[in-house]
């Protein structure tokens, strides 16, 4: 799928691209969809919604989303727009639109004169005035939205139909005997996605008395060795082992951090913690906790607490605009800085709530959020807020850059390249929009530039983690 940068226009609030036949809409903030039958092709698109502000003919009459009779500031004329049935089988009326890559949309439009205050369903909530309900700053929704599911790796095991028996015998015998056939571990490796890994894992372990990880690590080395057991351990137990070494040996690798823990799911993160304390017998909290300090040790622990509003709460323009004042009041807007407020902010709200907060403040302030955080911030707070902004404004640019900043200056940062290929390589789709976006940002392809940056079956690997 081709990237679509966000442009200057873009709309929070406004329509992502309708998806293709045979993809029909999920409703916003409804229960998320379950993941895909294995082997189906994956929904590429997010679901189409109505802008937000569009003309009154697209909504049934008084409800959420609905302009004003009387529209305010920046709201465009009805006359200007054809009418337009919803979605067939999302209740646009229910839910504000969600993130996505859209093109361009009209203008911010007037939230509706009466709105059931931050409720998909009316009749269950009592109307709000404008502004977050009654609870410390900060806090997540009192309301209980449905969960963002885990990712692909994270959640329980699931059946799939592929038994892996041929690859594991083809891998065995790659290693058996007198040397080793790179190329094969290569080829029946870096295509597969993490359920296949598991089960591969596992029948490599039935048929052969022996573990997959123990023979590559036998038969392989550097970073080629380092890039083939993140692929075998797969995302959830790489993300483990990442995050014990970053922080067991002299220093802090603050950027695997970053990596794994900012900008991920309730879920994901929940996962992340268990296996740590399976694996290793102690919390990561108090881990992170004894290598960081300060006000860096506080805002990991916000991130580590697992309580983000989930990617089905309501996108709800009074909260995004009290957010919007509350961070200009931190940052721009006093001497000094209020580095907590903004931590708490940008680590609560979901990816779509971080989306529409730096949508508004370019439109209220003229000046892009992340320009105001790399003026406020420096170091490693620097670069995890602004890691937990690009996260919800444009994931795969945010990966692109990060896979550059591996590359980039004297000598590779081989480590990270590793970490960042591998983990970008789990999500086909995703992987594609990274690839347009590093075309898009730097005017070259990925797979070139890290063909530049790595030499031999290193090359190969990485290369072939993208499809190359």
């Amino acid at each position: 799928m081709a990237y679509q940068p966000p442009n200057q226009g873009y709309n929070p609030y406004g329509a992502p691209p309708a998806p293709p036949p045979g993809h029909p809409p999920q409703p916003y903030g409804g229960y998320p969809p379950q993941q895909p039958a294995y082997g189906a092709p994956p929904n590429q698109y997010p679901p189409q919604q109505p802008p937000y502000g569009a003309p009154p003919n697209q909504y049934p009459p008084q409800q959420y989303g609905a302009p004003s009779p009387h529209p305010g500031y920046g709201a465009p004329p009805p006359q200007q727009y054809p009418s337009a049935q919803p979605p067939y089988g999302a209740p646009p009326q229910q839910y504000p639109p969600q993130q996505g890559y859209p093109s361009q949309q009209q203008p911010y439009g007037a939230p509706p004169p009466q709105p059931a205050y931050g409720a998909p369903r009316p009749q269950q909530y009592p109307p709000q005035q404008g502004g977050y309900p009654s609870q410390p700053y900060g806090a997540p929704p009192a309301q209980n939205y449905p969960p963002t599911p885990p990712s692909l790796g994270y959640g329980p095991a699931q059946h799939i139909p592929w038994d892996g028996v041929a690859d594991a015998e083809a891998l065995r015998k790659a290693m058996k005997g007198f040397g080793t056939d790179e190329k094969a571990l290569v080829r029946h490796l870096a295509d597969k996605d993490p359920l296949q890994i598991n089960v591969l894992r596992e029948v490599y372990h039935q048929r052969f008395k022996r573990h997959l990880l123990n023979d590559v690590q036998s038969e392989t080395s550097s970073w080629f060795m380092e890039g083939l057991c993140a692929i075998i351990r797969g995302p959830l137990l790489q993300d483990v082992v990442a995050l014990h070494s970053a922080i067991s040996g002299p220093g802090t690798k603050e950027k695997i951090l970053n990596d794994i823990l900012l900008g991920r799911s309730n879920a994901d993160m929940r996962a992340i913690k268990d296996l740590y304390h399976k694996t290793y017998h102690k919390s990561l909290e108090s881990d992170i906790r004894g290598d960081l300090s300060m006000k860096t040790e506080r805002h990991f622990m916000m991130v580590l607490a697992a309580n983000r509003n989930e990617e089905s709460t309501p996108v709800i323009p009074q909260q995004i605009d009290q957010d919007v004042m509350e961070l200009y009041k931190a940052t721009e807007g006093k001497t000094g800085t209020d580095e907590l407020l903004v931590c708490s902010i940008l680590t609560q709200r979901s990816d779509a709530q971080i989306g529409a907060i730096a949508y508004t403040y370019k439109q209220k302030f003229t000046r892009d959020l992340e320009t105001v955080i790399k003026k406020e911030f420096s170091g490693h707070m620097e670069l995890a807020l602004l890691h937990q902004l690009r996260t919800g404004t444009d994931k795969a640019m945010r990966d692109a850059l990060l896979l550059e900043d591996a590359m980039d200056g004297m000598g590779t940062k081989d480590h990270l390249l590793v970490q960042r290929v591998v983990r970008v390589h789990w999500d086909r789709n995703h992987m594609q929009q990274v690839k347009g976006a590093y075309q898009h940002r730097f005017h070259k392809s990925l797979v070139s530039r890290i063909k530049g940056e790595t030499s031999g079956d290193y090359e190969r690997l990485m290369c072939a983690c993208l499809g190359e």
